[in-house]
């Protein structure tokens, strides 16, 4: 895969521990947010080695289990004493504080303090989309895809943060179509919950005109659809695949592979 993701050195200070990439999701014993992780090291072309794990297999399950929280991602930075920073939120932070350079949270202090609010809220909230519908890169489902009342709140309220996230970033004059203007960590958080919106085919009508702006720009990203394909990768070996993330309603909805040369373009 090093043809798709560009980043991976051998000899690297970063090593991040994860699962493979293909999902983005937990269950209450399967908990990891990797993608994310990877998605701004990638994005930003930070170096990093990578050691991943597939959470469907005994061998990966307990090396997943025998990190220090019990879950991943985690970051061993060897220039740190090989110090291990876990969970991907402290992991984001430590990427912008050793990256001053990079626009990881925004330039501008009143949107780096919201950028980090609605991070905040997506990284502890949101529990009906995020345990109940995992972001699955690589397939969607046919038929009926049963969504709750509850989960479809959590759908408005995403869809209300891009818009509010636009609407400052406007209101303060800085420039880029990202959340709050150039590509950061809380595009790169976001990113799967609009996969799980394509992969549930969730009815995204009541988005406002900005929301959508971000959502295409999303999706159009280049650098995310290269991504897209290493995702697609990674499913070509069985063993990357986790049986609690697929088929989740036999007999309901379909799961189907997505073709992977198509591009998508969302549905308002």
């Amino acid at each position: 895969m090093s043809e798709i993701v560009s980043s991976r050195t051998p000899d690297a200070d970063y090593l991040i521990t994860g699962a493979y990439i293909r999902y983005s999701s937990e269950i209450a014993h399967l908990p990891g947010w990797t993608a994310r992780i990877i998605t701004l090291l990638e994005y930003f072309s930070i170096p990093y080695r990578f050691h991943q794990h597939s959470k469907s297999n005994a061998e990966g399950f307990k090396a997943i289990k025998s990190t220090p929280a019990g879950w991943v991602p985690i970051l061993t930075v060897s220039s740190l004493s090989n110090t291990i920073i876990h969970d991907s939120l402290s992991i984001a932070e430590f990427l912008s504080e050793s990256h001053p350079t990079l626009p990881l949270w925004p330039r501008n202090r009143r949107l780096r303090a919201l950028a980090r609010s609605v991070v905040a809220e997506l990284h502890s909230g949101f529990a009906g989309l995020r345990y109940t519908y995992h972001t699955n890169f690589v397939a969607h489902y046919t038929g009926t895809v049963p969504i709750s009342p509850e989960v479809y709140k959590e759908v408005v309220r995403l869809l209300a943060i891009f818009e509010f996230a636009r609407q400052q970033t406007r209101s303060e004059g800085v420039e880029g179509g990202y959340l709050f203007g150039e590509f950061g960590i809380a595009d790169a958080f976001f990113w799967p919950i609009l996969w799980r919106f394509r992969t549930y085919a969730v009815d995204l009508s009541t988005a406002t005109p900005l929301a959508r702006e971000w959502i295409c720009l999303m999706w159009a990203d280049p650098k995310l659809r290269a991504l897209g394909k290493t995702a697609f990768a990674e499913s070509r070996d069985p063993a990357t695949g986790v049986p609690e993330y697929d088929n989740l309603w036999p007999g309901q909805a379909e799961m189907v592979k997505y073709d992977e040369d198509a591009v998508y373009e969302p549905k308002f």
